[in-house]
């Protein structure tokens, strides 16, 4: 509201007066701070309202793809910690990359009256979440909502996968692999996208041959890695990127006893890595908790700025597997 105030040129009274549409205030002021509302995207903060009336529920509530995922684990333990210094309850559940899942669990920690809900989106289609906000908090992780602007926090994946091929690319790798998720994924998506723009930028002509997306697990892209391993000699990729861990477990199972012939880059650490020596685009998944963690309670504390979007930024780990030349 002070930023509507400043913009308009009047007090906050002023401003608060014309959103609970009181009388006494002129037209053309009335009019100036409608405008000034629209540009900065202001939305009354009636979940902050609430709280302040004592109708707090002190519970957080979680969707995420699979807590049995260790980067979801890890996003799950930093909000938990978070909710925990505020004397928050948090209640965690996973969508499994399916969008009605996803619906109905939203649906069901909303009518328990959860004072923010942070989601993993499984689904494309988010327009129901409009006829549920009411008084709760929505914070996005991972991967943007679809069709409307929400408090939100992202990974960099396209600059991720691009560094990721890049790498590569300097040791004079050519035929590069790409092993990811379904492109309905956003973060498969954006992560193939940074896989293109490297090969652009490098003047290498990808091989479709060599993209292969739709695996949503570790086994799946075992199969897939399998195949690519199998083509001519010729066709055959020197190097794979993975777009995520489930995808780098598959692909070592599909390198046992032939690992010295390909060289992997894969997109997320996951446990034992180092020992195994894979060289990976490694993003904080803690902070992605925590990030949204801090989104969501600034919303319950009165926030009141336009939806926000935060990046947290990757980084390239050379560990022996990405450094083996063509």
């Amino acid at each position: 509201m002070r930023d509507v105030a400043e913009k308009a040129g009047v007090s906050l009274k002023t401003v608060s007066r014309v959103i609970n549409a009181e009388a006494g205030v002129a037209t053309a002021t009335a009019e100036r701070v409608g405008a000034a509302i629209a540009e900065l995207g202001f939305q009354r903060n009636d979940l902050a309202r609430s709280l302040r009336h004592g109708l707090s529920s002190s519970t957080l509530g979680l969707v995420i793809e699979d807590v049995a995922n260790p980067f979801y684990s890890a996003i799950a333990q930093a909000i938990e910690t978070a909710a925990r210094e505020r004397g928050f309850l948090l209640i965690t559940a996973s969508a499994r990359e399916d969008g009605n899942r996803e619906r109905e669990l939203v649906t069901a920690l909303v009518g328990r009256r959860v004072d923010a809900l942070l989601i993993v989106p499984a689904g494309e289609n988010h327009g129901y979440v409009d006829a549920i906000r009411g008084r709760t908090a929505f914070v996005y992780i991972d991967r943007p909502p679809n069709g409307f602007e929400a408090d939100t926090v992202l990974i960099d994946d396209a600059g991720g996968a691009r560094r990721a091929v890049e790498h590569l690319l300097a040791h004079g790798h050519r035929r590069i692999a790409c092993v990811a998720d379904p492109t309905d994924v956003y973060t498969a998506r954006e992560r193939l996208s940074g896989y293109r723009e490297a090969l652009a930028a490098a003047g290498v002509t990808p091989d479709p041959a060599l993209i292969r997306t739709g695996s949503r697990d570790a086994e799946h892209a075992q199969q897939i890695v399998s195949a690519l391993l199998d083509l001519p000699a010729d066709r055959r990729p020197t190097a794979i990127f993975t777009a995520n861990n489930r995808k780098t477990i598959g692909a070592l199972h599909a390198l046992a006893g032939r690992a010295e012939e390909v060289a992997l880059v894969g997109f997320d650490d996951f446990e034992l890595a180092d020992l195994l020596e894979i060289s990976v685009v490694r993003v904080d998944a803690a902070r992605l908790g925590s990030e949204a963690a801090a989104l969501a309670f600034a919303r319950l504390d009165g926030e009141e700025r336009p939806p926000q979007r935060v990046t947290v930024p990757t980084e390239l780990v050379m560990r022996g597997s990405g450094e083996r030349a063509a």
